[in-house]
């Protein structure tokens, strides 16, 4: 691995609080020119969609910076530890509120947390449950915050697995893709317009969904 990409990194960082996000993201740079980084991105996929702040693009652009050549392989690696994160957060939903559903229908009602409300939100989300998670998968929109929903909503695992997979590999392919074809030149682009482009592309598609259902 090229260690000037995980060297050149911004010296001052913010202290405190704020500081955290920025030492995690040089903590995860630094992976990029270990032995086990390849392993390292498998893991950062896997927990970032349930719990970890830090995308794996970071890890996964330095090391296609690296060795362009094996930027699609390094994408499989981040998509699959990532599905197979999704599917652990949607076993955090699905647990987590199987336990607590009784306690919160008890205590939160005032607050809306009814059984009706949830069951109506629930119809919707499954009603969309594809689109939604393909969205989140694709686009900067939190894709963890929708791994855990996905289970606490029951949606149906085939789904979710097949929205997950194409939503992630879709962003990470895309990515690859552009730093093996274009190499370093393409990261200002990647840094400034990749969301705004996936984002744009979502609602295109949002769009499209939209329109078929109201032919029908």
């Amino acid at each position: 691995m090229n260690e000037a990409l995980v060297k050149d990194v911004p010296a001052a960082r913010p202290t405190g609080l704020k500081g955290v996000h920025y030492r995690l993201y040089d903590w995860v740079l630094e992976w990029a020119a270990h032995r086990h980084a390849r392993w390292a991105l498998f893991g950062l996929a896997f927990t970032e969609s349930s719990f970890f702040p830090v995308p794996p693009d970071v890890l996964l652009i330095a090391m296609a910076l690296a060795r362009p050549a094996r930027a699609r392989f390094f994408a499989a690696i981040t998509t699959l530890g990532s599905v197979t994160g999704g599917i652990a957060g949607y076993a955090i939903g699905y647990t987590l509120w199987a336990a607590l559903r009784d306690w919160v229908f008890m205590h939160m009602g005032s607050l809306g947390f009814t059984l009706h409300n949830f069951d109506n939100v629930q119809t919707l989300y499954q009603n969309n449950a594809f689109l939604a998670i393909f969205t989140a998968g694709f686009t900067p929109i939190p894709y963890k915050v929708f791994t855990i929903a996905a289970g606490v909503f029951e949606v149906a695992l085939p789904v979710f697995i097949l929205a997950s997979v194409l939503g992630r590999g879709a962003r990470f392919f895309l990515v690859a893709e552009l730093i093996r074809r274009a190499g370093p030149r393409v990261m200002p682009f990647i840094e400034r317009y990749l969301g705004l482009l996936t984002l744009a592309f979502a609602a295109l598609l949002v769009l499209g969904f939209v329109f078929i259902k109201y032919l029908a």
